[in-house]
């Protein structure tokens, strides 16, 4: 077959085989990755303008403030929600039926779902292009409402796609819990308690208790599965989430809607530092909340399923996802240690000591995977075994850059610069997250495309190096720029911190060269009309886990429970 026929076919892929579940794991991940390609081209615009004029060959425009901000204000919405709720999402509908052994609740909620979010993640970014509604950090303090700045019509819009992926996150969170408190399969016998001791973790923490005072264990078969209830824990902060950000969302249509209704209403009538608190608090839980437990159940999953062993000290992990709830709720002033109307007692407790806790609990994480794989030994490095790697590497890199953050000295220092967005947030999401992510891409991809064989996998070989030094370097050199007093959200035309910015963009480039190597080795595994027969209606409509019976959980060592 020539390549041109590989492109329109694909290699074995067969479309009308999926069923309802599989096809709707691969539309939200289509769209993810098509949402990561533009938020990296984004992203190296932004690059290339930082390099200056004088080096950087884009146009003139492109160097415009208003243009600018509006891709600094378009680029998180686009990544974090477009590409990674889409993906992380898409994932776990699949893998909770799949670990459950129980059919997805619906089918239908869960396409409403990618359908929301896709739709919502347009919007926003159609905001900030048409309009160039530039409120540079969504919906922060002070409120993007002031018209000599921005535009309503541009603001009403951003902020309505901003709700569309809520709605769309809340169904996500609905079909998730209604699938694990369905009283079917293996938990028709289950009761409500049962499944809400497993889903918190709280069996693994009275696990550990009875064994320390020689006690038989409280329960030798847990109702979850450990990945489940990272899920199950996770989705909880996703909830608190997309409630305080919806709601941020309301109060500035609100205000919105009055302004060009001919009102004039006061801002000051929220108070400032009650604001930043509750939307710090919201916020925050994306990553410290969301993405260390969602990522510690996915390393947890892969590892049982690369090594086929059972997870080393299961207990621990299943009670370290329950110390990570309260965690994870307290640590949001590290965002405000340099407001000086901020209690001191609020930046030291919450600020610095309870997010220290955080270094802990995702290093635990890290040691149980890592011990994991280290007893299994042999093992061969397979694709799904790199990435893995390179996830772990990304978040032991950015984790303690975050806490190197949290201390109210150094962050005098680093506050507001590129450290912040380069050495921890770019790192943690690149390399930590989605080097896990496609980790997981890699495991599930036979399963969800009854096993289509992948094009190329030395393509996959270069994918991965290019993301994983891209990542790591750009990360490395944004922050080694910060450390030198490169602000973050401010717009540098003359070059002033090269030749860093120019090892960024190069570093840059190879993270966009990676995805579009990834992409084309997708496509040619899939060919065009796979991707279009994903988007159509399956053949087979029933909301199963659809796995044959090789492939069951049942049989699968890696989810005994």
């Amino acid at each position: 077959m020539s390549w041109k026929e590989n492109l329109i076919s694909g290699t074995n892929f067969d479309p009308d085989s999926l069923n309802a579940l599989q096809k709707v794991t691969l539309r939200a991940v289509v769209m993810a990755f098509l949402f990561y390609g533009l938020v990296a081209i984004e992203g190296m615009i932004m690059r290339m303008v930082e390099t200056g004029k004088e080096v950087a060959p884009i146009p003139e425009m492109f160097f415009h403030p208003d243009h600018f901000f509006s891709i600094m204000t378009a680029h998180p919405i686009v990544g974090i929600f477009g590409s990674t709720y889409q993906l992380v999402f898409g994932a776990f509908t699949f893998l909770v039926p799949y670990l459950t052994k129980k059919p997805l609740y619906s089918i239908k909620l869960a396409n409403w779902t990618w359908g929301l979010i896709t739709a919502g993640t347009a919007m926003a970014w159609f905001a900030a292009f048409a309009w160039h509604y530039a409120p540079l950090y969504t919906l922060y303090w002070p409120l993007p409402v002031d018209t000599r700045q921005f535009s309503e019509v541009g603001g009403i819009v951003f902020i309505v796609g901003v709700a569309l992926i809520m709605l769309g996150t809340f169904g996500f969170i609905y079909n998730i819990y209604a699938t694990i408190f369905a009283r079917v399969g293996v938990h028709k016998d289950k009761t409500t308690k049962e499944l809400l001791i497993s889903g918190f973790g709280i069996d693994g923490m009275l696990n550990l208790i009875n064994k320390l005072r020689g006690k038989p264990p409280y329960s030798k078969e847990p109702a979850l599965a450990l990945p489940v209830v990272a899920i199950f824990r996770g989705t909880v902060d996703t909830f608190l989430d997309a409630v305080v950000i919806l709601g941020a969302g309301i109060l500035v249509l609100v205000y919105l809607i009055a302004d060009l209704g001919g009102l004039q209403w006061d801002m000051n009538a929220i108070d400032a530092l009650l604001y930043k608190n509750w939307f710090w608090w919201g916020l925050d839980l994306v990553a410290d909340g969301l993405v260390l437990i969602y990522v510690a159940g996915s390393w947890y999953l892969l590892a049982t399923l690369i090594t086929g062993q059972k997870l080393f000290m299961e207990n621990v992990a299943r009670a370290a996802l329950m110390l990570e709830l309260l965690v994870s709720w307290m640590v949001w002033s590290h965002h405000l240690l340099s407001d000086q109307p901020q209690p001191e007692m609020m930046k030291l407790i919450s600020g610095e000591m309870v997010t220290a806790f955080e270094l802990l609990t995702q290093g635990l994480a890290l040691f149980i995977t890592l011990v994991t794989l280290w007893k299994a030994r042999p093992l061969k490095m397979t694709m799904e075994l790199k990435y893995l790697l390179g996830g772990l590497v990304g978040f032991g890199l950015a984790v303690p850059a975050g806490i190197i953050q949290a201390d109210m000295g150094l962050n005098r220092v680093l506050h507001n610069t590129q450290w912040i967005i380069g050495a921890h947030v770019h790192i943690a999401i690149i390399v930590g997250l989605y080097m896990t992510l496609y980790s997981a891409v890699y495991v599930l991809w036979p399963i969800v495309t009854n096993n289509t064989k992948l094009y190329s996998h030395k393509l996959s070989n270069a994918h991965f190096w290019l993301h994983l030094i891209g990542g790591i370097g750009m990360g490395a050199f944004m922050g080694m720029a910060g450390l030198d007093g490169m602000l973050r959200r401010h717009l540098y035309v003359h070059g002033e911190f090269n030749p860093l910015m120019i090892f960024a963009a190069i570093c840059g480039t190879m993270l966009l060269a990676a995805w579009a190597i990834f992409l084309y080795n997708i496509v040619m595994s899939v060919g065009i009309k796979g991707l279009v027969g994903i988007f159509m209606p399956a053949k087979d409509p029933t909301p199963s886990y659809g796995i044959d019976e090789a492939l069951e959980p049942a049989d699968d060592p890696a989810f005994a429970k």
